[in-house]
């Protein structure tokens, strides 16, 4: 995301209509746009290489994998993102054709320049999602994972794992070794 250049509020609907007809994707947060732009190739490689695992591990499921460009609502009055990779087992999400309302995992890869904002104000409009069950943070400098699962009592816990670690995710009972979300990334 970069810093909004368009100082003029949208409604949520208003936002929906309006960003159809632009050529880039827009994030919306209280009203006001954010042009979203790309990443590094380490960056779309990890959310490429998560994104297929699990595609290739919920096929048989009920369960739908989205990459960069699905579009997350945190209600149908905004705010409005595009996380790097989000998870939906929700049935009322396989009717939706634009946005997706009932994610059970979300995926943000970080960014030098987005990696506060991802850690702090995105994180608490996340937590918004009544079906949220984990937050991923992944590193594109370094090997390193941090989940933030959603405990039995209502809090967030942190699950950090490093290189050699198997990364569990218990939302969708999956495991893979850390290396496989790294694999072909040169972090020298």
């Amino acid at each position: 995301m970069i810093a909004n250049s368009n100082n003029f509020y949208l409604s949520p609907q208003e936002y929906l209509e309006w960003e159809a007809k632009q050529k880039i994707k827009y994030e919306y947060i209280n009203g006001e746009v954010y042009a979203m732009t790309g990443g590094t190739l380490a960056h779309t490689s990890i959310a490429l290489n998560l994104a297929s695992a699990l595609k290739s591990y919920l096929r048989e499921k009920l369960c739908s994998v989205y990459i960069a460009g699905a579009k997350l609502g945190i209600s149908e009055n905004g705010n409005f993102f595009y996380p790097d990779v989000l998870v939906t087992c929700d049935p009322r999400d396989r009717k939706e054709r634009l946005v997706i309302y009932n994610p059970c995992l979300i995926v943000e890869v970080l960014y030098p320049t987005t990696e506060a904002f991802d850690r702090g104000d995105k994180f608490k409009f996340y937590r918004q999602i009544d079906t949220l069950q984990e937050y991923v943070l992944i590193d594109a400098q370094r090997i390193n994972i941090e989940v933030f699962r959603l405990n039995n009592n209502g809090f967030w816990e942190l699950h950090p794992y490093q290189e050699r670690d198997e990364f569990l995710l218990t939302s969708i009972d999956f495991s893979c070794p850390i290396s496989l979300i790294y694999e072909d990334i040169d972090l020298s």
